[in-house]
């Protein structure tokens, strides 16, 4: 395992370069090695992944040197293990709407005493082999206090709920990034496929200046992530131009 190279970017207030994935695609892995990026991304909530896909993607992407983080499906201790357990150290949760959801989310990507993060098996739980901890050896609680330090978490606010319930969720102290979600939002405010409107630009502000107030960052501060479909449209528009 690496330390967490989004949090040592965000920490000296530098840019973190990310490229998100929505299925296994090892190839991209070796280009953003070779291009310097820091992190892959992998959108699980609508992309395709298996729990061995994952596991291939994080054994090379970590094996080179970067980090993995991903967008889960859903909240739930089951879901995050898969995920945590094959060495990703990044979480974000979509769709939250309560202060119980958030503090789910942190309780479990963080091992005791900050959370209830279960204990198992794979080059997530790996403490003591040289091979997976760049040479360091560790105890079990040298690593899990590492392991928590090297977690990155971030919510989506995405909902009339979410943003009725700000207040509440922001004081999840665990959670240190904030995200829009800015289709379903509109589609909750009343102009679906609207994104643009006015009324979902006016709440974002509004999430925004709560986040950044509750001492919390915006998803977009210090990172910058480049999505690979969406490069592989602008390219092909490109050539047929």
């Amino acid at each position: 395992m690496n330390e967490n190279r989004i949090l040592n970017k965000i920490k000296n207030k530098q840019t973190a370069y990310v490229v998100s994935i929505q299925s296994e695609n090892l190839d991209v892995i070796e280009y953003a090695v070779k291009l310097q990026f820091d992190a892959i991304h992998l959108d699980a909530e609508h992309g395709s992944f298996s729990v061995d896909s994952v596991e291939r993607i994080c054994q090379l992407a970590i094996s080179s040197g970067l980090t993995v983080t991903a967008r889960i499906p859903k909240i739930s201790k089951p879901e995050i293990n898969l995920f945590i357990d094959r060495g990703i150290q990044g979480i974000m949760g979509p769709h939250v709407e309560t202060l119980e959801e958030a503090t789910l989310l942190a309780d479990s990507c963080l091992f005791p005493p900050l959370g209830k993060r279960s204990w198992g098996g794979g080059r997530g739980t790996e403490f003591s082999s040289p091979i997976f901890l760049s040479n360091k050896k560790m105890s079990k609680r040298e690593y899990a206090d590492w392991a928590n330090q090297n977690m990155e978490l971030t919510i989506q606010i995405e909902s009339k709920k979410a943003v009725d319930n700000l207040g509440d969720i922001l004081k999840e102290e665990r959670i240190s990034r904030i995200a829009f979600g800015p289709h379903d939002l509109a589609a909750d405010l009343g102009v679906p496929g609207e994104p643009e409107h006015p009324k979902v630009i006016e709440t974002h502000k509004m999430i925004e200046d709560a986040s950044r107030k509750a001492g919390k960052i915006m998803v977009g501060d210090y990172v910058k992530s480049v999505r690979l479909e969406h490069s592989i449209i602008e390219t092909l528009k490109e050539l047929k131009k």
